[in-house]
C-alpha cells in the first residue's frame, strides 16, 4: 500500500525538540517492534508505587457488583502534573510499556497513577467483570479521583494540571472518557462544564473497533490473537465474584471464543450492557465522535505507526484528513514503530515523545 508522507506537521517534532523516529536494530519491522518488550524484558526499578484502591459503581448490566479499581502512584517532590496511564487489552500496571512510561515521566517531575481497570491483575480481586473500550462509569470515578490528588499534591498552591496517557486500547479508553455526557460527569462527581482531562496523549489506541478485530483476525496475526484471547479468558474465569454458569460454559467449553469479536459478543457486549456486539463496537469507537465534534477533547496528541500490525492506521489517517484544521487534535505518524513500540536508539521513543509534548501543556 502507499501511504501519503506520514508526518502531518514537521514542525511540531522540531518544537518538541524531538528527532524524527528510527528504529533500532535488531528490531527491525512491526512485529519485532511489537514484540521487543515481550522478548527482552525491559530493565526497570523496582516498583515502589504506593496502592491506592478507587471506588466503582456496579456494571449497568448488573452481572457484577460495585467494586474497586486499584492504582499505583508515583510521586516525585514537587511534582508539577499528575499523569493517568492506562494499559491496553490484556494489560496491566505491571506491564514494561506502562512501567517504563511511568519511570520516564517521573524522571521529568510527573506524578503519575497507573491504573487497572476493572479485571486486570493486580486488582483483579476488587471489582467483578471484565473492562471495555467504552467504560466511562469506572473511569470518570479514577478521574475525579486524580483531580483531587492534583489539589492535596501541592496544598499551599494552584491545582496541578491533569492529563492522561493511553497505550493501546487504553488510549481509546481515555478518549471516550473525553468525550462522555454532562450526565455522565454529574454522576461521577466531575465539573460538566470542565473537560475530564486537560491533556491526552494516545499511542497506538484504536479508533475503530470493527477494523481493529477484523485486523487481528487476519492470518498472520494468528498467534497474537491467541495471545490475547488467552490472557482475556484467564482474566474473567478469575473473577472473584463468581462467573455465571452460562459464561463458564461459553469460555472453557467446546463454544470458547477463537477470536477477539467471539469474547466481545459473548462477554464484553453484554456486560457492558450493549444490544449486540456491532453496537459495542460502534458505539465505543471514538473515531466518527472525534470527527463530528473534535472540540470535546482536550489538547490531544494521537500517535501512530503505519506498519502496526494491530491497529490500522487507516482510521488515524482519516481522523487527520477531517480535523487538519482544527487545533485540538494533533497526529503524528510514523513508517515503523509496531504497535506500541516505537524502540529506538535511545530507548522508548514515544515516551521521549509524550514527556516534551506535556510540558508544552503546562
Amino acid at each position: 500500500m502507499s501511504w501519503p508522507d506520514p508526518n502531518p506537521d514537521p514542525q511540531l517534532l522540531k518544537q518538541l525538540g524531538i528527532a524524527p523516529f528510527q528504529q533500532r536494530l535488531p528490531w527491525w519491522g512491526g512485529d519485532l517492534q511489537t514484540l521487543r518488550d515481550t522478548l527482552r524484558p525491559v530493565d526497570l526499578p523496582i516498583d515502589q508505587g504506593q496502592p491506592l484502591e478507587i471506588q466503582v459503581p456496579a456494571l449497568s448490566s448488573g452481572a457484577a457488583g460495585s467494586g474497586a479499581l486499584l492504582a499505583f502512584l508515583d510521586c516525585p517532590p514537587e511534582p508539577k502534573a499528575v499523569v493517568v496511564i492506562l494499559h491496553g487489552l490484556g494489560g496491566s500496571s505491571r506491564r514494561e510499556g506502562v512501567r517504563r512510561l511511568g519511570v520516564a515521566l517521573g524522571r521529568e517531575g510527573y506524578a503519575v497513577l497507573r491504573l487497572n481497570m476493572r479485571g486486570a491483575d493486580p486488582g483483579r480481586h476488587l471489582a467483578g467483570g471484565t473492562y471495555a473500550a467504552q467504560c466511562n462509569s469506572d473511569l470518570l470515578p479514577v478521574l475525579h479521583r486524580a483531580r483531587q490528588l492534583c489539589r492535596t499534591l501541592t496544598p499551599e498552591g494552584a491545582p496541578l494540571p491533569l492529563f492522561g496517557a493511553g497505550l493501546s486500547l487504553g488510549g481509546t479508553m481515555l478518549l471516550n472518557a473525553c468525550l462522555s455526557t454532562q450526565v455522565e460527569r454529574v454522576a461521577a462527581g466531575l465539573d460538566p462544564a470542565r473537560q475530564p482531562l486537560d491533556g491526552l496523549f494516545c499511542a497506538s489506541s484504536p479508533l475503530d473497533l470493527a477494523a481493529c478485530s477484523a485486523s487481528i483476525e487476519r492470518p498472520r496475526n494468528r498467534v497474537y490473537q491467541r495471545w490475547l484471547l488467552q490472557r482475556l479468558v484467564r482474566q474473567t474465569l478469575a473473577d472473584p465474584f463468581g462467573v455465571s454458569d452460562l459464561d463458564l460454559g461459553r469460555l472453557s467449553g467446546a463454544e470458547q471464543p477463537r477470536t477477539i469479536r467471539a469474547f466481545d459478543s459473548s462477554v464484553t457486549a453484554p456486560r457492558w450492557g450493549f444490544v449486540d456486539v456491532d453496537a459495542y463496537y460502534r458505539e465505543a469507537s471514538p473515531l466518527q465522535h472525534l470527527i463530528q465534534s473534535p472540540q470535546h477533547l482536550p489538547p490531544t496528541l494521537m500517535l501512530q505507526a503505519l506498519d502496526d500490525p494491530w491497529v490500522p492506521a487507516r482510521s488515524a489517517l482519516d481522523l487527520r484528513e477531517a480535523v487538519s484544521t482544527h487545533q485540538t487534535i494533533q497526529l503524528i505518524f510514523t513508517r515503523e514503530g509496531g504497535h506500541n513500540g516505537f524502540h529506538g536508539r535511545a530507548g522508548c521513543w514515544a515516551d521521549a515523545l509524550a514527556a516534551s509534548w506535556l510540558q508544552t501543556l503546562i
